[in-house]
């Protein structure tokens, strides 16, 4: 069996990435990128890219323990009701679903 050696670089690059997630290591991320950079996959470098722009960030959500879910749950449920209520009402109506809900 022939194995593809950039299908088994994106696949080593995707792994250590889940690790650094899952294990709340975002001091390995410049390391990460570096190594992505090396292999030059062309998916890859436009992630690099965009996690670069914005590296401290990206390095925080990797590292400390908070996070926005529930801020992000509240959202999805406003946005909801905004999708159901639409056509139907004005502003007014919105806001007292949003409030009772």
């Amino acid at each position: 069996m022939v194995r593809c050696p950039d299908l088994d670089a994106l696949a080593g690059h995707v792994r250590s990435f889940a690790e650094m997630l899952t294990e709340r290591q975002g001091r390995r991320l410049p390391q990460w990128l570096d190594a992505v950079r090396r292999d030059d996959l062309p998916g890859l470098l436009n992630l690099a890219a965009g996690i670069d722009r914005d590296r401290d960030a990206v390095i925080a959500g990797l590292t400390l323990p908070w996070n926005s879910g529930v801020v992000e749950g509240h959202v999805s449920r406003i946005k909801m009701l905004k999708r159901q209520m639409l056509g139907r009402a004005g502003f007014d109506l919105l806001r007292k679903r949003v409030l009772l809900a």
